[in-house]
């Protein structure tokens, strides 16, 4: 992983200092809150609804397990002993104190880690696939391309207040795992018929308010030109961008505006006066920051390792963990495992201080002292023998780090809601609950196959449910919690902005007009046929149908009988 060098290092330490300054006259009466709210923001510190809330940056979602082991320090020290991962990768905080922030992010340097960037109207974490370097289906290792885009990006003068956040994703395998689409600019790395290295561009997806996929800009970028051309877009963008209307001010509405066509033709036009200027990155560049991500010592190993297959001839739990949460490697013999943080009763993407000492004994016992944070709020350990997965197994199941429910209903993403969220209209946490317990069935979830489900507390969307075969968003109808469904979305090279289908739900509805979804896709399927095929072939109507014929009976069923009051009477 990269490592920073002397310059970088001093970058983050005169930054805390400059952050501990701010701190300390806010404390003194000499910042008022409004003063120091853009510089709180430029350091990842929100106020939420109960209190601050710090979100510390994992660039591309990558981290050691001494990085980790200073989170868990930090959390049990200022905070409740509990973080929480987020769809870009990084870990908030919703528990520091004010004045112990100046603390935590002296904390963070120390570890090569800081809170830059992780909010305010600037260029935010750069994302990519969680399998990063170890994908079979993986054309090239994007995190040297991640890496030179966070370089660049971060403390950037001109980008530093741009109308609205701004949000890059790269992916580089045949399958996007980075939802590339639905960023502000999404680069897919491509090869020509010359062999040559570069990029697909799009730009303007984003889902909020106003959800839209991104649209091809440029179908070739060669690698040299990515910063001047990200570069280009992003000039556009801060002189055209909205910044009278904040719902209006991300760049898929200027994108809307001018059409793909003219927009292109702008690009192109503000590129063509620094094309090949000081930003035209060479061959040397990439090749030196590759060298920070070349593959480690791999061990020369069986193709197929038969010891985890025997073991799960015997062992059916361990056999469903298999079937879930263990992918292919690009190196024979080696897997790469999904530690599942979405086990029952808790909190979608939380994590302890204690499963993170547990995740980071693994990676360094069994995954080379590295993990990954996933886009679905999940860890990764990236390069496990085959031979030690019963043991990663049985350590991860003793940690409840190890539900067999990669990919299925109860995989949800789901944001912090209204429980924590000062932005957001409902609560999710209880709703991912609900359905979490009227889905505890594993061979029933398995019989349901894949499927993607996502929690939004607001329409800001930060649980990506535009995205999920079947998204729940929180909306306030007249002071009171109701959620709207959508269904139809997905991720994914084909991805798709999901349908509404009608009218909201209460809270007390949700799980039953989750199972009559359900029910129609059962009913409905051809053998081979996902929920998201399903629904593709027969459309929106059925699914409909059953629901809202769902919700009638459930609110003209008679009211459960209090036995309590029937005794007292």
């Amino acid at each position: 992983m990269y490592r920073y060098d002397p310059t970088d290092q001093r970058m983050i330490d005169e930054r805390v200092a400059q952050y501990r300054d701010q701190i300390s006259r806010h404390l003194a009466g000499e910042l008022s809150a409004d003063e120091l709210r853009p510089l709180r923001l430029q350091n990842g510190l929100y106020i939420q609804r109960h209190g601050p809330m710090l979100r510390i940056a994992i660039p591309y979602g990558l981290l050691s397990s001494k990085q980790l082991r200073k989170l868990a320090e930090i959390s049990q020290r200022y905070d409740r002993g509990v973080g929480h991962f987020t769809t870009r990768q990084n870990l908030q905080l919703n528990w520091p104190q004010l004045e112990q922030t100046p603390e935590i992010l002296g904390e963070l340097a120390s570890v090569q880690m800081h809170a830059v960037q992780t909010s305010g109207n600037c260029v935010r974490n750069i994302t990519t696939d969680a399998l990063a370097g170890v994908a079979p289906d993986e054309l090239a290792d994007p995190r040297p391309y991640c890496e030179i885009l966070r370089q660049w990006s971060t403390f950037h003068p001109e980008f530093a207040f741009l109308p609205r956040k701004f949000k890059i994703a790269v992916n580089a395998a045949a399958s996007d795992r980075a939802v590339i689409r639905v960023h502000d600019i999404g680069l897919d790395l491509v090869r020509d018929e010359h062999g040559e290295t570069g990029f697909r561009v799009f730009v303007g997806g984003g889902l909020g308010r106003t959800p839209m996929l991104g649209k091809v800009v440029n179908e070739f970028l060669p690698r040299r030109h990515l910063l001047s051309y990200v570069e280009a877009i992003l000039r556009l963008y801060n002189r055209y961008g909205r910044r009278d209307n904040l719902y209006k001010a991300r760049i898929k509405i200027l994108v809307q505006a001018l059409g793909i066509d003219e927009f292109r033709r702008q690009v192109d036009d503000e590129w063509s006066h620094f094309r090949d200027g000081p930003t035209t990155v060479p061959d040397e560049e990439f090749e030196r920051l590759a060298g920070h991500f070349a593959p480690p010592a791999w061990e020369v190993l069986p193709a197929d390792d038969p010891w985890p297959t025997a073991q799960a001839k015997s062992n059916r739990a361990f056999a469903n963990w298999l079937g879930r949460c263990v992918q292919r490697h690009r190196m024979p013999g080696y897997a790469a495992v999904t530690l599942s943080l979405k086990a029952p009763g808790k909190p979608p993407g939380d994590i302890t201080d204690v499963q993170m000492i547990a995740v980071a004994d693994l990676a360094d016992c069994f995954s080379l002292g590295e993990l990954r944070v996933t886009h679905e709020q999940n860890l990764v350990l990236a390069d496990v023998r085959q031979r030690d997965l019963y043991e990663v197994w049985q350590i991860a199941r003793q940690n409840g780090l190890a539900t067999p429910n990669i990919g299925l209903l109860t995989d949800m993403i789901c944001c912090p809601g209204g429980d924590l969220c000062a932005l957001a209209n409902a609560r999710s946490v209880p709703i991912a609950a609900a359905v979490h317990e009227t889905f505890d069935n594993l061979d029933y979830l398995h019989d349901i196959g894949d499927i993607s489900l996502n929690i939004s507390g607001c329409m800001n969307s930060c649980g990506h449910h535009h995205v999920a075969n079947i998204g729940i968003l929180g909306v306030d109808k007249n002071g009171e919690e109701w959620y709207q469904i959508t269904i139809g979305g997905q991720q994914g090279n084909a991805a798709t902005i999901g349908k509404v289908i009608g009218p909201s739900f209460c809270a007390g509805e949700i799980p039953g007009i989750i199972e009559a979804l359900i029910a129609v896709y059962l009913d409905q399927r051809t053998p081979e046929e996902r929920f998201i095929d399903t629904f593709q072939r027969i459309g929106i109507e059925p699914f409909k149908t059953r629901a809202y014929a769902r919700r009638d009976r459930q609110r003209s069923a008679p009211a459960p009988v209090d036995e309590r009051e029937v005794v007292n009477a």
